[in-house]
């Protein structure tokens, strides 16, 4: 069993939604832990959700950062264990330093909620070892700040060490941003930090792994994290 912890900041809404396809469909232990707790030993993977939390002020995920639970979750990463963030979640895993970059306002200023194709750039993480090599595959967005920024020599650092895990998939194959949903750079979707055990995307896969929701997508990256797991989980 792998036992996975959710975050829960005042202003999270999808931590219900990423519980269920843990707990329910899964079937693996899962503790959502209040943004006070300080403790996490217990947890094998940290998701930090999507929603608003602490209402977005100042800007998404400025206030997250330094929450205890956050601050377990850092130790939690620099001992190599598994961390998700999703949406607001990958914000706040920039905003915390666990990740590179910063997701800013979407380029024409709206909030989008749509579903877009995503190209899997690497199969060979705990995220992503039950896709195909380059599979596109349909995830959920809804988000207002999803436009992945970084300076020239950052994302030349996250292209050089293939730290790019999901791009938006284009019809147009070069990096012109003009054409993805949101104006992130390089298309960008969604990266890992060097080690590979963090892991932030703007794009929901809990949205995406219900049968009954249309599509199962999502899934298999909740799965591949199982499979990553085998004897290691804490019992």
């Amino acid at each position: 069993m792998v036992k996975f912890g959710v975050i829960v900041f005042p202003g999270s809404n999808c931590d219900r939604d990423v519980a269920y396809v843990t707990e329910s469909l899964l079937q693996q232990p899962t503790r959502m832990v209040w943004h006070e707790e300080s403790d996490l030993s217990d947890l094998d993977v940290i998701i930090v959700p999507g929603g608003f939390s602490y209402g977005d002020y100042l800007r998404c995920g400025a206030i997250a950062r330094f929450s205890p639970a956050m601050q377990a979750t850092i130790k939690h990463a620099e001992q190599g264990k598994l961390v998700l963030g999703i949406c607001n979640g990958f914000q706040v895993l920039t905003e915390a330093g666990l990740l590179p970059g910063a997701l800013v306002r979407n380029r024409d200023l709206h909030f989008i909620c749509d579903r877009v194709p995503l190209r899997v750039e690497r199969t060979d993480l705990p995220w992503t070892q039950h896709y195909s090599s380059g599979a596109v595959i349909t995830l959920p967005i809804a988000h207002g700040e999803g436009n992945y920024y970084a300076d020239a020599d950052t994302l030349a650092d996250l292209e050089a060490n293939g730290q790019i895990v999901f791009r938006y998939a284009i019809a147009d194959s070069n990096m012109d941003s003009s054409n993805n949903p949101n104006g992130s750079l390089n298309n960008i979707a969604g990266i890992c930090n060097r080690k590979g055990n963090v892991l932030g995307m703007m794009p929901h896969p809990e949205r995406a792994s219900d049968p009954m929701l249309g599509g199962t997508d999502g899934m298999q990256l909740f799965e591949g994290i199982l499979a990553a797991m085998g004897d290691r989980a804490i019992v």
